[in-house]
């Protein structure tokens, strides 16, 4: 069977489809469900993807909540600021994240303007795991899906084999 892209379509898949030289409804009936499953197959791969990618996504974060923790904890510790290194600061303007820019709007905060940039990480963080939980249940959808038309081209199969069985001991 084909991989489903852009360009290919139900008739597509339909048409790489072979299940011998045969007109039976049962068969084509099956085709149809294989083809169906196949499309199904490939939009749970495509949300598996997703999902992968948003799981980097989640590991980055919390690396970045538990570097900002850090130099929280030394803006504390040595009761003045530190220094936003400027990969964190990279991450948040590339994500559209907000970060305290209270007194010269430079890169050096003290424990409290580091909670809010904790809390603009942590926000974030929430939202990709909403995000993950989303796909999964399309995922999970799309993979019920494609048990049940491989299911019913199975049946159909065996139902159609039963047939031919069945007429060629004159039953």
């Amino acid at each position: 069977m084909s991989q489903v892209n852009a360009t290919n379509s139900l008739s597509q898949i339909m048409a790489d489809i072979d299940l011998g030289p045969t007109g039976s409804v049962q068969f084509m009936f099956a085709k149809l469900q294989l083809a169906q499953s196949e499309i199904c197959k490939n939009q749970a791969e495509s949300y598996m993807k997703q999902i992968e990618d948003i799981q980097a996504e989640q590991k980055e974060c919390a690396e970045m909540i538990a570097e900002a923790r850090k130099l929280q904890s030394d803006a504390k510790d040595k009761g003045k600021c530190t220094e936003m290194p400027d990969d964190m600061k990279e991450y948040f303007q590339s994500r559209g994240l907000s970060w305290d820019t209270a007194g010269n709007n430079d890169d050096w905060h003290d424990a409290d303007q580091w909670d809010y940039n904790l809390k603009s990480l942590t926000n974030y963080q929430e939202q990709i795991g909403t995000k993950t939980q989303t796909l999964m249940v399309y995922l999970q959808d799309f993979i019920g899906q494609y048990n049940s038309y491989l299911q019913g081209a199975n049946t159909q199969i065996a139902n159609a084999n039963q047939t031919l069985t069945n007429i060629a001991r004159g039953q």
